[in-house]
This record gives C-alpha cells, structure tokens and sequence, in this order.
C-alpha cells in the first residue's frame, strides 16, 4: 500500500533528527523533508521513492526502495557527506521506527553513491534503503 510512504518518512525524519551523532556531526536541524534554499555545510533530505505490493494472504502490505540524499552544500567537503552518510545509513539500518498506521517489518541499507551536481559542483550521497511494512 503505497500509503505507508508518508508515515515512513516521517519516522525517518523525527528519528534522524533526534540522532544525538548525526546532530554532533552536522549540527541541529539538518534533516529536512525538501531541500532548504541556500543551505551552507552537510544536511540530509528525503530523495525518490518507489513502491510496490507487498502483501501476503490477508496482510496488506508494502516494499519501498528509498533515498536520502546527504548534500554537502556551500562550503562542506565530499569527506562529510560520506561521514555523515555513514551515520545515516549506520543508524538506520534494521532499526525499529513506529509509524502510524502501519508497522514497519524492516528496513535495511542497500547502497550509498557519492556524486557532484553538474550544475553546481557540490558533492551529495544518495543512501538507498528498502522498507517492508504492513498495514495495522
């Protein structure tokens, strides 16, 4: 059920915000649901998305391929986008997050790439997670 996704990102989000190491690493208030204008240093936002059926019997359920995007805006290095990808990706993976509406059955890292924007030069990480939940 494709209605799991916003509950899953918001469980992402107030989790990450409250990581005491990813805090430590790029400051307070960095984890954002869209990207901020203008940003300066590392900060993390909710990339893409897909989701498919995932259901089972008579448990509606649903897998999701998800993305975090760590950007290492004006005046951050390519070096801590990695470290704090890492905490990320660390943190989350096979972490028990509530969600409402749904329960969260797991959510496992993937892959993580480093790249630079054409336009812009920056560096960013894309984290890739997959998410399994069901429907309560």
């Amino acid at each position: 059920m494709s209605d799991a996704i916003l509950p899953l990102r918001a469980a992402i989000q107030a989790f990450l915000s409250a990581h005491p190491g990813l805090t430590a690493a790029i400051g307070p208030g960095r984890v954002h649901d869209e990207a901020p204008r203008a940003a300066r240093g590392v900060y993390v936002v909710h990339g893409e998305v897909a989701a498919q059926d995932w259901s089972t019997g008579g448990d509606a359920g649903c897998e999701q391929d998800v993305a975090l995007v760590v950007w290492a805006g004006e005046s951050a290095s390519a070096r801590k986008a990695l470290e704090a990808a890492a905490i990320v990706s660390g943190a989350l993976h096979d972490v028990g997050l509530t969600l409402v509406g749904h329960r969260l059955i797991n959510l496992r890292w993937r892959s993580s790439r480093l790249q630079r924007d054409a336009r812009t030069g920056l560096a960013f990480v894309t984290i890739r997670l997959r998410a399994v939940t069901e429907t309560i």
